[in-house]
């Protein structure tokens, strides 16, 4: 391993490379890359699509190592001199000034070692360039797995990243992209008080509801969703850190486990503690499972929502056309004028992502063998993506459409008025037989149901007049 200062340099081109080396032999690394021997093979033997390990996961990393160092030294197991570069190179990860250290694939070992080595090397080599920098003696360079990965191992410290990034992710991002779609209802069920229009189960004309009501439903499908993310991060807040390689610990200070969980937790703001069973936290990833059932569920939540409002806005004059939506950009190139509900599709297709996400989280975490899931790598992404994805879709939603929702005040009105099914409120005057009469005269004979109730003699005129009243019936 190189100090990021030294080491032979072979030119290809203009590209300068410097020997490094691992338990496999020699390995030529760029010149000027953070990263070891480790991530290079990893690097070269897995050109596997596009798709790179999300930065949550390497700032979760970033996370665990500085809390990892801070553990070690307080446990006398590290020197604080280097406990206190590698928490330094901790910042700067943080901070994002070396994310393109970071180029491994999620499709590599599905213990994510690659991920983990990736990290205890640029670590450590920009340790060694902080120690040289502050003219800091060490008695031996920082080494990624003497130093960086002590007390650790691959399979306790990415199951730690995942829990720690999903947490993050769902209380940092997606949480508050949903608070802030409620607080744009809240607003438009004051705005929308009063005003009441057809209500439409199985896509057919129902008995009047308020439009304020409407949009409650909306919120309270939010506001559940957030009850269910909260009711998973307990599950998600249980780290494996402390099991090393199979759950028993070997080569961990005794309470290593507790003291790292609680530096997570307070780096993090995030009541993070050990899990009491590094067995279970090793083998299993149900907690991803059960949590990201619940973001699962804001996605349908969300569906819902985005379909009722294009149906609502749908028209806009031979739909039902009762909402007005920002017109945000043309919807046809070759039909001038139209505009299309596309926030409402682009939040749909999101969902759909996220409900395949879920399905390839469940297939992942069924397949775990003995004292390992090897699937962990594509867990993270899978539920990484879901969370990052959700939360801009609700806030493109939020900011290019749903602030804009304006009623159509007349066209609510029309339609709640000429609904047959306003003769439900006749049910406790002449009976649901009678009523239905009167509703299949007035659709058969395209008259009002006033006319129709009249007609067949079941009342007066204004004995209608005194008990139909569409506006009360909400």
């Amino acid at each position: 391993m190189a100090d990021g200062t030294t080491g032979t340099q072979d030119g290809t081109g203009d590209q300068a490379f410097r020997v490094e080396h691992d338990s496999m032999g020699e390995v030529r690394v760029p010149a000027d890359a953070l990263w070891g021997a480790q991530t290079q093979r990893s690097y070269q033997n897995f050109r596997i699509g596009t798709e790179t390990m999300p930065r949550g996961i390497v700032r979760a990393f970033a996370i665990l190592k500085k809390a990892a160092a801070q553990a070690n030294a307080q446990l006398g197991t590290l020197d604080p001199t280097v406990a206190s570069l590698i928490e330094e190179a901790a910042d700067e990860v943080l901070a994002g000034k070396h994310d393109g250290e970071f180029p491994l694939k999620v499709w590599q070992t599905g213990s994510g070692t690659q991920s983990n080595m990736n990290v205890n090397e640029v670590l450590a080599n920009r340790a060694n360039q902080l120690a040289a920098e502050k003219g800091i003696a060490l008695a031996s360079p920082v080494h990624p797995n003497d130093s960086v990965n002590r007390s650790q191992s691959s399979n306790d410290t990415f199951p730690t990243a995942m829990h720690v990034a999903a947490v993050l992710a769902v209380r940092q991002e997606l949480e508050p992209a949903v608070e802030r779609l409620i607080a744009t209802f809240e607003r438009l069920e004051a705005e929308n008080a009063g005003v009441v229009k057809s209500g439409r189960t199985h896509l057919q004309d129902a008995v009047p509801i308020a439009f304020s009501q409407e949009i409650s439903g909306w919120r309270g499908m939010l506001q559940t969703s957030l009850e269910q993310l909260d009711a998973s991060l307990p599950m998600l807040r249980r780290l494996a850190l402390g099991g090393t390689a199979v759950g028993t610990g070997l080569n961990a200070p005794a309470g290593f486990d507790t003291l790292v969980a609680e530096r997570i937790a307070a780096l993090t703001g995030e009541p993070f503690q050990t899990d009491p069973n590094k067995f279970h936290a090793l083998t299993s990833k149900d907690a991803m499972v059960f949590s990201h059932g619940a973001v699962k569920a804001l996605a349908a939540n969300m569906m819902k929502i985005a379909n009722d409002v294009r149906w609502l806005a749908s028209g806009p004059r031979l739909g039902l056309g009762e909402i007005k939506i920002p017109a945000n950009e043309p919807g046809s190139s070759i039909m001038p004028g139209k505009v299309n509900p596309t926030q409402c599709e682009a939040v749909t297709m999101v969902a759909v992502q996220v409900m395949g996400n879920d399905a390839a989280i469940g297939f992942a975490a069924s397949q775990g063998n003995f004292e390992l899931n090897v699937f962990m790598p594509v867990i993270a992404y899978n539920y990484l993506q879901s969370a990052r994805l959700l939360a801009d879709a609700i806030d493109s939603f939020n900011r290019n459409c749903a602030v804009g929702i304006k009623a159509n005040r007349e066209k609510m009105s029309h339609n709640l008025h000429n609904s047959l099914m306003l003769v439900t409120c006749l049910n406790p005057y002449i009976g649901y037989e009678r009523a239905a009469k009167v509703a299949h005269k007035a659709f058969d004979e395209g008259c009002s149901l006033r006319e129709a109730c009249v007609s067949l003699g079941y009342m007066t005129e204004e004995k209608f007049d005194q008990v139909f009243k569409p506006e009360e019936m909400v």
